[in-house]
């Protein structure tokens, strides 16, 4: 691997959408991109599912009552790639800046499917790739279609190596190894603001219990992105439903930060309130931590131990053509990624166990 010597400055923004509407809320990420590119950051993180909300309603209402909902939501979703990413794309290429932001994605396959994507942008305005949660949580499960291996990737960048995981995944032991093994030294959290979870759950504390442990474990950097509540989201969600409201109207829902290869916070905490937070990334100081504890390497038992991750794109339907015929849509979709790789890599990928 090679070595990072030069510091950044990444940003990790806590902000509300513009709720339900693609158009404006892709604006108001671009305009943030530009504030960060002011300071002179060469990253910044935007929250889950920020283009262009999350499914409140999955909590508040039954499933009849939220379908109109979720129609509303698939009209504000955006294709990957398209008019949208293009924008988000021109915004981080006039910036000099790398974007991870998420969205929610009209799947091209299907007229109704939505995915929980996190988009990879680059410093010169090329789309990377993206991250389809693998897993919806919860009551997500009646908005999400949930991703495949394929989009388990860490992409080699000039400002190290990036890699990210959707709000729950970052509980998922086996998804986070997977990045981490795949060479992953900067890693994006991105959540939402989560009023409605039970009234013993702790969604700041858990956050920062997860993205410590991430940090921690694997000696490096993660930037925190959390959406935030606002009087739209929960004026056009609860209406006149006063249990609604008291569930979205809930404190300590939201957080954002950035944590060091200590697993120890850098900058002050974004407690539910709308800000950005800054702090310095050197990667130089991934490397002594791992003389105490490398997971990818002296620290670990991999004759004992093994992880089988499969990256096979998962499609509907398995179409067989011609040689030389052009590629179907989902196939051209399929290509949106340029993951890490190395044959001394800790994790397998299960074509190349059957090779």
């Amino acid at each position: 691997m090679k070595i990072y010597p030069n510091k950044f400055v990444a940003a990790a923004v806590q902000s509300a959408p513009v709720f339900l509407n693609a158009d404006a809320t892709v604006e108001l990420a671009c305009s943030l991109i530009a504030e960060v590119a002011r300071e002179g950051t060469r990253l910044v993180a935007f929250p889950e599912a920020f283009v262009a909300g999350y499914p409140y309603w999955n909590w508040t209402m039954t499933p009849v009552e939220g379908s109109a909902w979720y129609e509303r939501l698939y009209v504000n979703s955006i294709d990957v790639p398209g008019p949208h990413t293009d924008r988000l794309c021109a915004a981080a290429r006039a910036a000099n800046c790398f974007v991870v932001i998420g969205v929610n994605e009209r799947g091209a396959h299907s007229y109704g499917t939505l995915y929980n994507t996190v988009l990879f942008i680059g410093a010169d305005g090329r789309l990377l790739g993206r991250h389809r949660k693998l897993v919806p949580t919860w009551a997500e499960k009646l908005t999400w279609t949930g991703g495949d291996g394929s989009s388990l990737n860490v992409y080699d960048t000039e400002i190290g190596p990036l890699g990210a995981l959707a709000c729950g995944e970052n509980t998922n032991t086996l998804a986070r190894f997977s990045l981490l093994a795949q060479g992953e030294l900067i890693h994006v959290a991105n959540y939402i603001g989560l009023p409605v979870a039970p009234k013993d759950y702790d969604m700041v504390e858990a956050i920062k219990v997860r993205t410590a442990a991430h940090s921690f474990e694997g000696k490096l950097f993660s930037i925190v992105s959390c959406s935030s509540m606002s009087e739209e989201i929960i004026d056009c969600v609860a209406g006149d439903d006063a249990h609604a409201r008291e569930l979205l109207e809930r404190e300590h829902s939201a957080f954002s930060g950035i944590f060091g290869p200590d697993g120890r916070l850098l900058t002050e905490p974004l407690i539910d309130r709308e800000g950005i937070a800054y702090a310095e990334i050197d990667l130089m100081r991934c490397i002594q931590p791992k003389q105490m504890h490398d997971i990818l390497g002296h620290y670990n038992r991999f004759d004992v131990f093994n992880l089988a991750v499969d990256k096979r794109p998962k499609q509907p339907i398995d179409i067989r053509e011609l040689a030389g015929s052009r590629k179907t849509a989902a196939a051209e979709t399929a290509d949106l990624s340029a993951p890490l790789t190395d044959v001394s890599s800790p994790v397998q990928t299960r074509e190349e166990r059957h090779a």
